[in-house]
């Protein structure tokens, strides 16, 4: 028998998860409006704004953004992407931002991605994200300081996405000060593995970072009628915490280079301790090699071939010859 849908809970109705998505009416001054479905629409404040959010794969919320935006722009918002970016088009804006979900380990990042439709009065965001408890907009309603513009929120949005990775960077660096102490105890090949995996992230990492201070960079500087310098500065302070998470990563990888580089050079230190062993067998043994190859010749006339302590004789000799050569090459610091 077959089991009945599941029926989405109320807390996904209330987000926008599923349907047409939630609705929140910011008068511009701190303070919010939820609106609640089936009441009458608030009116919004000539300083304040709307928010749409919605589920970017829910197929209500893709109608609705189809008959309210138009067949290509609905498009740009729904359409999957790999990289942040920002795109003006007269006088609004579509800026796609990456986010790390909540727990991830380091090497499971950018999973997780906002689209953001920016015009006067009205934004609206497409993600498959949690964005009213991302923002924590709930705790904003009672505490009256919700986002006064549609920049203020896409500043706020920025800087929760660097929030949710400065804990990962950390966890980097930590695995980087572990790699270090594993080549302090000549566990080379060990940490060799460890730091490939590590760089491979670092590499992931800077794909995330690099691109979103590029979009919010390029969000500021364009020339939306609706912004104010207050907007503009608020995006310069979340362009900027994203370089300095940007040039954390950099750091990282400087650091894993150097690292690299201390594994190549206690490789090579290794090998030249091998090579250096091996030589000194060679100089040790070559002069006993030739000793006993002179009498080992199958010709007459080799000295001592009749004397019955002969034998005797030629390895106390190869013996006290080696140990000469041995203490020469000590004294000489070859080993």
């Amino acid at each position: 028998m077959d089991e009945a849908p599941r029926q989405p809970t109320e807390r996904a109705l209330r987000n926008g998860l599923v349907g047409i998505g939630a609705v929140l009416i910011f008068d511009g001054a701190g303070g919010m409006r939820r609106y609640e479905t089936g009441s009458e629409l608030p009116i919004v404040p000539p300083a304040g704004f709307k928010l749409i959010v919605g589920n970017s794969k829910a197929p209500e919320f893709k109608l609705w953004l189809r008959d309210e935006l138009g067949e290509f722009n609905s498009g740009l918002i729904t359409a999957p992407t790999s990289r942040a970016r920002c795109t003006v088009m007269d006088d609004r804006a579509l800026i796609m931002l990456r986010v790390v979900r909540p727990g991830a380990a380091p090497h499971d990042v950018g999973r997780q991605f906002l689209t953001v439709w920016i015009e006067r009065h009205r934004v609206i965001i497409a993600s498959e994200l949690n964005i009213l408890d991302f923002l924590g907009l709930a705790k904003v309603d009672q505490a009256q300081h919700a986002p006064v513009s549609p920049a203020d929120l896409i500043a706020r949005l920025a800087l929760r996405a660097t929030d949710r990775l400065e804990p990962l960077i950390e966890m980097l660096g930590d695995r980087l000060d572990d790699i270090e102490e594993t080549l302090i105890t000549h566990r080379t090949e060990k940490a060799q593995d460890n730091l490939e995996q590590l760089r491979r992230t670092l590499i992931s990492f800077r794909r995330l970072v690099w691109p979103q201070r590029d979009a919010l960079s390029t969000l500021e500087i364009e020339n939306l009628s609706f912004f104010s310098d207050r907007d503009r500065l608020r995006l310069r302070d979340a362009a900027m915490r994203t370089a300095r998470i940007g040039d954390e990563l950099q750091a990282l990888s400087e650091r894993a280079v150097l690292v690299h580089e201390e594994i190549i050079d206690d490789r090579a230190e290794q090998m030249n301790k091998a090579m250096l062993l091996l030589a000194a067998v060679t100089v040790v043994f070559s002069p006993l090699t030739l000793i006993t190859g002179l009498l080992g010749m199958n010709v007459s006339g080799i000295p001592l071939a009749e004397h019955g302590a002969a034998f005797w004789f030629v390895c106390i000799l190869l013996v006290l010859i080696g140990g000469g050569i041995a203490m020469w090459m000590r004294k000489l610091r070859w080993f």
